[in-house]
């Protein structure tokens, strides 16, 4: 079996782990993304299955879990469910390339833990949460609701921070793209 290299890129909602992410995707094509499985409803008409994520009833997620599919799972904002599956990171390591995650705090340090060595677990953060909120709000997508429940979880994933390997201080987007890189080849080059 082969094997590769992991990139553990995650951050509070709405840091920009996202956007750096596919930076280094159109950058790099030693580069795979890991696909995340989960239960939520697509976002409006641009998400598609096995793309953006493969879409699982809750059913379907329950039998990958009782059949030991996944490397890291769990239930993020009640009901809905997330997962690495097994299967996605061996994808990537077949086509010969290194896996890209980007994930939620939680499952970024259970992913830490199964590859060992092998990962570079980046912790994406913005220089403030008065900043963070502005990126949220400037997004649109949140209600006033959503708005609260993401900024509580996001001081209480910055807690986390020192448990990942290197912290990404995204202050411009530009700049974070040339660390990222930065980063990325010197744990390539290793």
């Amino acid at each position: 079996m082969g094997k590769g290299k992991a990139f553990i890129f995650t951050a509070p909602s709405g840091s920009g782990k996202t956007t750096i992410v596919k930076h280094l995707l159109e950058k790099n094509s030693k580069l795979g993304f890991s696909i995340s499985a989960s239960t939520r409803d697509k976002r409006g008409r641009t998400e598609e299955h096995g793309k953006d994520y493969y879409f699982l009833s809750k059913d379907e997620f329950r039998e990958h879990i009782e059949n030991d599919a996944f490397i890291e799972w769990e239930e993020v904002y009640t009901g809905n469910y997330y997962g690495t599956l097994k299967k996605e990171v061996q994808r990537i390591w077949d086509e010969g390339r290194h896996v890209v995650f980007d994930v939620e705090v939680k499952g970024a340090l259970k992913l830490k833990e199964y590859f060992g060595d092998d990962a570079l677990a980046v912790f994406v953060k913005v220089p403030s949460l008065e900043e963070l909120k502005k990126r949220l709000t400037g997004r649109g997508t949140e209600s006033r609701e959503s708005l609260s429940q993401r900024l509580y979880r996001a001081e209480f994933e910055l807690t986390f921070e020192n448990k990942f390997d290197v912290t990404l201080l995204n202050e411009t987007i530009e700049d974070s793209f040339v660390k990222a890189e930065e980063l990325v080849n010197n744990f390539l080059n290793q």
